[in-house]
């Protein structure tokens, strides 16, 4: 591994001139511009502190209208956060600021990380919201680094959490209107607006996974990359079968029940992930007919991630605040990157787009990561990253690189499962990915870790995460 660049003293961010850009010769002149070119090169806070992550803990991650159906978000993400904290033995006090994300807006409660700070006792912490999609959990780890960085905290408690089964239900705003113009009628007024409804028009809009800007769903969207690299269902399929498997041997040897903690619902407690499949039958999987294009589509339910209830909380510390607090340090946030590209082309490639500037930032390379967790939204998303990962043509017209990531081994990728079989509380997944990378190093006596996500918008997320 390469050695660390001494760092500045004078600035969190640090920023040099990006020297990866392919030459133009190798750039053909049809090609649009290189989307990331212009990048610069951040080293990650000012080394003299690193970002500390303390613990990870989540739900059980289960299926949508499931084990998870009673419990709001609010309530949900408090009962982690409560517990993360007790373990720890630290009090809230000690803890300067929520960061909390989530995806499926939660109309009561728009600052979701406030309600949790009050629900927690922590009124100092007045408490930010964010939301990147599926990128969501990453975000907020982010957030909590910048925090940390900038000199406003210490320590920051990070989480997100999705609910898919409380997801708002909407109204065609013709009704919305006419229900408040009806709040000030009296009388015959009253009974003329009432006239005006059409009893149609009162069926709630169902909540949808579609992109505004493109009008397409995930699944189309999943599709469309699919068909442009060549993933067949067969490819797909054995990609979800592993995933599944892999986590199932995960639970087996006891490797996630330290990630869980078991949850109060009125209907009972919820103590274990209920999506993974130990018992996922090949022959049954083939038989699945798609379900985004029912004629000519490769993708079934079982190579889709299925909506999932789930929240999963972190704390970070600045390092020297960790030791002086006497908290557990699992390892340490290195770099990370965001990066963007249009969606209408692939929207589903931002692993290809967001991990050579989060390796950059770490200064290290592909071949210097012991383990790497993609987060599984489709197999064919996957599967094409993987694939672009060792495209020079796409890393030279798409990125300005010369340099590729290459073919990743198949021993580092995705060694516990992934989102296929425990599921994707969209706003949790992140966290989730972060705190199996941690343990996972630990457990192989291994040192780098890099989690990375697409996202809805034609956006990506990636993380690398060290342990000395």
């Amino acid at each position: 591994m390469p050695p660390r660049k001494k760092p500045t003293e004078t600035s969190a961010f640090e920023l040099a001139p990006e020297n990866t850009a392919a030459p133009a010769s190798t750039v053909a002149a049809s090609s649009p511009p290189a989307q990331t070119q212009s990048l610069p090169t951040i080293r990650m806070g000012n080394g003299k502190d690193r970002i500390a992550i303390c613990s990870v803990l989540r739900t059980p991650f289960v299926r949508a209208w499931s084990d998870l159906n009673d419990v709001d978000p609010v309530e949900l993400s408090t009962q982690v956060a409560r517990e993360l904290l007790f373990r720890l033995e630290i009090p809230s006090k000690q803890v300067d600021q929520i960061v909390w994300g989530t995806v499926v807006a939660v109309p009561r409660s728009p600052n979701i990380a406030r309600e949790v700070a009050l629900n927690l006792g922590m009124f100092h912490a007045h408490g930010v919201t964010t939301s990147r999609a599926c990128a969501t959990g990453f975000q907020s780890i982010a957030s909590g680094c910048e925090m940390i960085w900038a000199g406003v905290a210490d320590t920051v408690l990070c989480g997100g959490v999705d609910v898919t089964s409380h997801a708002p239900v909407t109204y065609k705003k013709q009704v919305i209107d006419t229900l408040q113009e009806m709040q000030k009628a009296k009388g015959f007024a009253l009974l003329s607006k009432l006239k005006n409804i059409n009893p149609l028009d009162l069926l709630p809009t169902p909540p949808a996974l579609t992109e505004r800007y493109t009008g397409m769903t995930m699944g189309e969207h999943a599709e469309e990359t699919a068909q442009s690299f060549g993933i067949t269902r067969q490819a797909q399929d054995e990609f979800a079968i592993s995933s599944h498997r892999k986590a199932h041997g995960a639970v087996l040897a006891g490797l996630v029940a330290e990630e869980l903690f078991t949850v109060q619902t009125p209907q009972g407690q919820v103590s274990a992930d209920n999506i993974i499949r130990g018992d996922i039958d090949p022959a049954k999987i083939a038989k699945l007919r798609p379900v985004f294009d029912k004629r000519n589509g490769t993708i079934t339910a079982a190579t889709s991630s299925a909506l999932t209830d789930g929240a999963a909380c972190c704390l970070i510390a600045r390092e020297s605040r960790a030791r002086e607090l006497g908290l557990p340090i699992l390892g340490y946030v290195r770099s990370y990157n965001f990066a963007g590209q249009d969606p209408r082309e692939n929207m589903l490639l931002g692993n290809v787009y967001s991990v050579p500037g989060a390796l950059d930032r770490a200064g290290v390379w592909i071949n210097d990561i012991d383990f790497v967790e993609i987060h599984e939204a489709f197999a064919a998303q996957v599967l094409s990253n993987l694939k672009m990962f060792n495209d020079k043509a796409f890393f030279a017209t798409k990125l300005g690189r010369n340099r590729i990531l290459g073919e990743l081994d198949p021993n580092k990728l995705n060694v516990r499962g992934g989102s296929l079989a425990y599921g994707h509380p969209f706003a949790a997944t992140g966290i989730r990915i972060v705190g199996t990378m941690l343990r996972t190093l630990r457990q192989n006596n291994c040192n780098l870790g890099l989690g990375t996500a697409c996202a809805a918008g034609g956006m990506g997320a990636a993380m690398v995460l060290e342990i000395n």
